[in-house]
């Protein structure tokens, strides 16, 4: 197995978007189920919040859906209190976790091998992202941060939305701290949502991607990766992107990987 090369050039970074990149499916239905449960939502609220991420688990998302995720995680947590949705981890994360691709898992490691920080990037809030990321042993978890008040959610942004350009904000802000060169990050994603922060770092892998991804991940040469539930994997990479398929492909330690020129 080839391990990832350790770049000279900087320090850098991998940033995985979670839902259906990291994970299979949505984590804002596990959420919600959670917050349900926790009777932190009332039940017309868990219904329509079921549908929409059924509908992203089919269709994917667009800006249009994105918008009323944003409106949708402000509103099911202002009023709730801190230590109520944390307490939430308890449960969310060990489902979570269940859901983690065994080719993404491989990833983070191999990019701990190589030195490299790990994140997961998210739309959903920090509070579920970071302690994630902690379980999966990666460096940590950037989100969405909802202002807290005495304890409560206001129902207000702290700081950028963790989606489209807001991921990008989010990165670029956390390389000056910690002195990432984003031309050596690597950044994972399934949808097109994601092309800004996937244009923003040297080397942009799709994973299972939706249509538009697809066409643009072929046009510049970025590896097009589709990880299965289970074991198969199935790289197609152009010539230009013969170096960073192969690191990709080095991540499938359970599986069977073959490439393909496109």
């Amino acid at each position: 197995m080839t391990d990832l090369p350790i770049s000279p050039h900087g320090p850098s970074a991998a940033f995985f978007d979670l839902d259906r990149t990291l994970i299979s499916g949505s984590s804002a239905f596990v959420l919600g189920v959670a917050a349900w449960r926790g009777k932190l939502v009332p039940t017309h609220q868990f219904v329509r919040d079921a549908f929409s991420a059924l509908t992203f688990v089919i269709a994917g998302a667009d800006d249009d859906t994105s918008h009323g995720v944003r409106d949708r995680i402000l509103g099911a947590v202002k009023g709730v209190r801190l230590d109520d949705l944390v307490a939430l981890n308890a449960d969310i994360v060990p489902k979570l976790l269940d859901r983690v691709r065994p080719e993404s898992q491989r990833l983070i490691e191999q990019h701990r091998e190589a030195h490299r920080a790990t994140y997961i990037v998210s739309a959903s809030p920090v509070e579920l992202v970071e302690p994630l990321a902690r379980a999966l042993g990666m460096t940590a978890g950037i989100g969405t941060r909802s202002e807290i008040v005495d304890g409560t959610y206001t129902g207000e942004l702290t700081g950028p939305f963790c989606y489209g350009e807001g991921k990008v904000e989010a990165i670029r802000e956390l390389a000056r701290w910690e002195g990432f060169d984003l031309d050596q990050c690597w950044a994972y994603s399934d949808s097109a949502s994601d092309l800004p922060m996937l244009q923003a770092v040297g080397h942009p892998v799709a994973v299972n991607p939706d249509a538009k991804l697809e066409r643009v991940a072929g046009q510049h040469g970025w590896p097009i990766v589709v990880f299965r539930k289970r074991t198969k994997s199935v790289i197609r990479r152009t010539t230009q992107a013969v170096g960073a398929a192969g690191l990709a492909a080095a991540g499938f330690a359970g599986g069977a990987h073959w490439a393909r020129s496109r």
